[in-house]
């Protein structure tokens, strides 16, 4: 979850627009850039999938040399160096599943296109074996799962290499509301790739950091506000939160039943697009997937088309135009680009239609994770068994849980009732159902095929004594209180940082707006790779 302004205040979070706040950043360095000036020559640089897949192919590589130099390349960036700090935990088993993948290769068995390909997993996602799921919380350090998430058994039916784990802001950003985004108990702070002292957003911070800097192939993150696109949109990367339902939430430690959901996060639109159809499905332990029958393309790669923004009408935000001189000129590029590949424009006001319902949007958070997390601690193989016993960890455990910032939130969250208060039942008609209606209206009426707006401000200063500020500018509220699919795509830098541009549509409309964003990269080509600069010089 990303870190919203609804912990703050009663407007729509992520849906305003405030002058930034002050912070600890440098912006000049009195010290020499070494980490900026060292050529990153890495082999496995800004690789795509499918050239990966043509190097085992061809054996030049197998799937285990490139395990070994993703493993190299987080000790050398991640470890030391530029120490992002985005990996929690390293697989034990990562090299075993290598040589499995590459001895059904040897036999001419080849999976698919993630046979053998290197993946990071956000450590709320359960795997069942060596590696602890966490959610970054020293409170549950001890929780090994019994099995694999839905989505994770789906990932090793599809061949991947589970490589590790990756940091997050604890609890999925949903423990305080002075909190500072992509820190956790467990794991520390993850840093931007970019500029080492920017904050890298969250809560999928490790994974956006990780991704970014080349540290895996390609890397799952989750989401309930923006946890997927706003660490993808400063990071440089694309990222794809999917209709409620695409992925199966079973085995991922929960925030929202109406809003969570795990999505693919990557350099190309392509990668993304390959790990979102091998995960879709079915599963019986989510019923929300149930909706998905009929709706779920094996393949999403078949909606990549250059030309896919020929013909069609896109809703420019207009709060969305109005954000700082820097953004506002990124955005009216990428909005001249949009029109040059043959789309129509038309601008759209959205915000103001959802700006009263923010609070009620964490009423509704604070019910369902209070019932979510506690159904999950009650099976887990963790000591911590409910809400109220991880409270009571952080209380007796303050120095080493606690150390910049409370738990508010989770307390506000333990004193809820159940899901059948009619506080929560009032406050879920009005955020599902009030955003769902605003946007297939707009679309509608329109005859628009998505919205577009740019992800987020730029990348905030990492400030662990003051906690997050308002980066300037949020579009995550409106398809994450809806449930609706969200592709975000860099879209341009800023002082050698990087933002990007969001497409969002109604309902399991993610090949629609993979087209559209796919059209988009091409033409812009505005993927940079991360220099890791210590500060904006």
């Amino acid at each position: 979850m990303q870190r919203r302004n609804f912990l703050k205040t009663s407007s729509l979070a992520g849906l305003t627009l405030t002058t930034l706040a002050s912070s600890s950043c440098s912006l000049v360095s009195s010290k020499k850039e070494t980490t900026g000036e060292k050529t990153d020559d890495f082999a496995l640089n800004e690789v795509t999938i499918d050239v990966l897949q043509q190097k085992m192919k061809s054996k030049e590589y197998t799937s285990r040399s490139i395990t070994e130099m993703y493993l190299k390349r987080i000790d050398e960036i991640d470890k030391n160096g530029p120490k992002l700090n985005a990996v929690i935990e390293i697989n034990k088993d990562a090299l075993n599943m290598a040589d499995a993948m590459d001895k059904e290769r040897a036999a001419g068995k080849v999976r698919g296109p993630l046979h053998g390909i290197p993946v990071l997993i956000k450590d709320n996602i359960n795997t069942g074996d060596n590696m602890h799921t966490t959610a970054g919380a020293l409170a549950i350090a001890d929780n090994y799962a019994k099995q694999d998430a839905f989505i994770i058994h789906k990932l090793r039916q599809a061949g991947a290499i589970l490589l590790g784990k990756t940091n997050l802001s604890e609890w999925a950003n949903f423990r305080s509301t002075h909190s500072t985004s992509a820190w956790s108990s467990r794991g520390g702070q993850t840093k931007c790739p970019y500029i080492l002292d920017r904050n890298p957003s969250g809560s999928s911070a490790g994974s956006g950091s990780a991704a970014s800097a080349n540290l895996c192939a390609i890397a799952i993150g989750t989401e309930t506000d923006g946890s997927i696109v706003s660490p993808s949109s400063v990071n440089g990367l694309v990222g794809i939160k999917p209709t409620v339902g695409l992925w199966s939430r079973s085995g991922i430690i929960p925030i929202s039943k109406t809003q969570d959901t795990a999505g693919p996060m990557a350099r190309t639109v392509k990668d993304a697009a390959i790990l979102l159809g091998a995960l879709a499905g079915e599963d019986p332990q989510d019923i929300y997937t149930l909706n998905s029958k009929g709706k779920v393309e094996a393949d999403y790669t078949k909606f990549l088309d250059a030309e896919g923004l020929k013909g069609k009408r896109i809703g420019i935000e207009k709060d969305g135009m109005k954000v700082s001189p820097a953004m506002d000129a990124i955005f009216q590029q990428a909005i001249d680009i949009l029109k040059s590949k043959g789309a129509t424009i038309v601008e759209v006001e959205l915000y103001k239609q959802l700006k009263p319902i923010g609070q009620s949007e964490f009423t509704v958070l604070l019910y369902e994770f209070k019932d979510g997390l506690n159904k999950y601690l009650s099976e887990a193989n963790s000591k911590i068994k409910s809400l109220t016993e991880v409270i009571a960890f952080n209380k007796n455990n303050e120095a080493k849980a606690m150390p910049f910032f409370k738990q508010e939130t989770l307390e506000l969250a333990d004193k809820k009732g159940g899901l059948d208060e009619k506080e929560y039942q009032d406050a879920i008609k009005k955020t599902s159902g009030i955003t769902r209606e605003a946007i297939d209206t707009i679309l509608k009426q329109n005859n628009l095929d998505a919205i577009a707006a740019p992800t987020n401000g730029f990348a905030i200063c990492i400030d662990l004594l003051n906690g997050d500020y308002d980066n300037g500018f949020s579009f995550s509220g409106p398809a994450a209180m809806a449930g609706y699919p969200h592709i975000t795509v860099p879209m341009g830098y800023a002082h050698g940082l990087p933002v990007g541009i969001s497409f969002i549509s109604t309902a399991y409309k993610e090949g629609d707006i993979i087209k559209l964003g796919y059209a988009y990269e091409q033409a812009s080509k505005k993927r940079v790779p991360p220099a890791f600069k210590e500060v904006i010089a």
